[in-house]
């Protein structure tokens, strides 16, 4: 019997976990994240899919799904699912993203899918103040050593400041470059 060779890539990577004191109450700042951030119309996409559109309509579809770039692809209301626990706990966890942006980089690795959609979490520390918790997108996408990937994690960065800038709330310096900040 002939031994199969494998190769399994170990590659250490710098996480920047950035978390925003939202300066809301956390149901407020859900409602407000979840109308910026939809869900992804997944009925629109089958009809596209089924009709054979191309990717501009692809294109042209997330455009519309997305306001501000980002589309919920899933969430979980981890309130609701440790409640049993006794904890008290407010955080909801989601999966943001937007494909249209994901597949620059997949046409580069499909391995990028690992972080896209991005994580994001809200929730309520021990103090009550509401927090948006998430990895800074350039870091993750850097990992993978490949120039056209990481343009797309900093451009990444970029959407996500502007979400929160649109969120009004505090945009962390590591997400905008000193000599592109506006303010």
């Amino acid at each position: 019997m002939t031994a199969i060779k494998t190769h399994v890539e170990d590659v250490a990577r710098e996480v920047h976990r950035l978390t925003v004191d939202t300066g809301m109450p956390f149901v407020a700042f859900r409602e407000r994240y979840e109308r910026a951030v939809p869900p992804l119309d997944m009925a629109e996409y089958e009809r596209l899919r089924h009709s054979g559109s191309d990717w501009d309509a692809v294109l042209r579809a997330a455009g519309e799904n997305a306001p501000h770039g980002f589309m919920i692809f899933w969430s979980l209301d981890n309130t609701a699912i440790m409640q049993g626990s006794g904890d008290r706990w407010h955080s909801v966890q989601y999966l943001m993203g937007n494909h249209t942006i994901a597949q620059r980089m997949f046409h580069h690795d499909p391995g990028v899918l690992l972080y896209a959609p991005l994580r994001t979490t809200i929730y309520e520390d021990a103090r009550g103040v509401t927090r948006f918790a998430f990895d800074q997108p350039s870091a993750q996408f850097a990992s993978f050593g490949d120039p056209e990937i990481a343009a797309v994690g900093v451009e990444l960065d970029r959407k996500v400041a502007a979400l929160l800038d649109y969120l009004g709330v505090p945009v962390p310096e590591r997400l905008v470059p000193a000599g592109a900040r506006t303010r």
